[in-house]
């Protein structure tokens, strides 16, 4: 078996290689770049992790993922994190260097790249729905894209107040709590929209989050995180109202094509990514 190959830790599944999207992209990408390489998707129970960490040691392996419940928990089994990843508190993707294991989060930079086919986001002021994981990710990322406000909308003040406190006192960005009580309209001066939120994710596909969609305005660029469906509730009002989107299918692309470059120091090509994901039905 080639030495070259990666394993992400999954916590609390494994699925096939042709269902699980992930995969499907990245082993995508070997096969397009010629890379004797392979992404294999398989469980680790919360009390084997330390076990497989230490397995992916000494099998020299160049990386792997993590998904829940791993993200924090793998922490304590690496030699260091990298900036975000230290500032967001959760690690996603894993990278050797040299004798060492170096935690790294691409849920944002995934997003910030997407978004940046759009729009650079320095200077921008965002509306952020949510106050989960991936917010928190999304928020830091934008930050250090060098965003000047955010404001986090979420049901739950604590959650909401906790990520605006961690942007105003990690990042050079301002933040805010803004409650989210009803309709939320969507402030006149607001340059970027974003649902961080799992409404609208696949089955529930007729849901979309409690937003005025009125107050959205064309100059305004509208994201969201949903990658299944790819073209979700809230795109679609925003496209009618002249706005432009991103969509998170090129969100998950972007997750892949950093972890790429991380493993294997290549740029992948998102076109060949993207496809093997539509091919998935996506």
């Amino acid at each position: 078996m080639p030495h070259d190959f990666l394993q992400p830790l999954t916590g609390s599944f494994a699925m096939p290689a042709g269902e699980n999207p992930t995969v499907a992209m990245i082993e995508a990408a070997f096969r397009h770049h010629g890379l004797n390489w392979r992404y294999i998707n398989c469980e680790v129970a919360p009390e084997d992790l330390g076990d497989a960490v230490r397995g992916a040691r000494a099998m020299g392996w160049k990386g792997f993922n993590c998904s829940i419940p791993h993200k924090v928990a793998v922490i304590e089994h690496l030699d260091g994190l990298g900036e975000s990843a230290r500032i967001i508190g959760a690690v996603n993707t894993i990278v050797r260097d040299g004798d060492r294991l170096i935690g790294e989060n691409t849920d944002g930079k995934g997003f910030v790249r997407a978004l940046g086919e759009i729009t650079d986001p320095a200077g921008k002021r965002v509306v952020l729905f949510g106050a989960g994981g991936a917010a928190r990710a999304v928020a830091v990322e934008l930050a250090l894209a060098g965003a000047s406000r955010i404001t986090v909308v979420n049901r739950s003040a604590g959650r909401g107040e906790a990520v605006a406190a961690l942007i105003n006192e990690r990042t050079p960005a301002s933040a805010e709590y803004a409650p989210w009580d009803g309709p939320f309209a969507i402030p006149a001066e607001t340059d970027i929209v974003v649902n961080a939120t799992s409404i609208g994710l696949y089955p529930d596909v007729e849901e979309t989050p409690d937003i005025d969609h009125d107050t959205l305005r064309p100059d305004m660029v509208v994201a969201d995180g949903i990658h299944n469906p790819p073209l979700t509730k809230l795109l679609q009002a925003a496209r009618a109202r002249g706005c432009k989107t991103a969509d998170g299918l090129g969100m998950l692309v972007g997750q892949g094509v950093i972890g790429l470059k991380y493993w294997t120091g290549i740029d992948a090509d998102a076109e060949v990514m993207r496809k093997a994901l539509l091919d998935l039905g996506l």
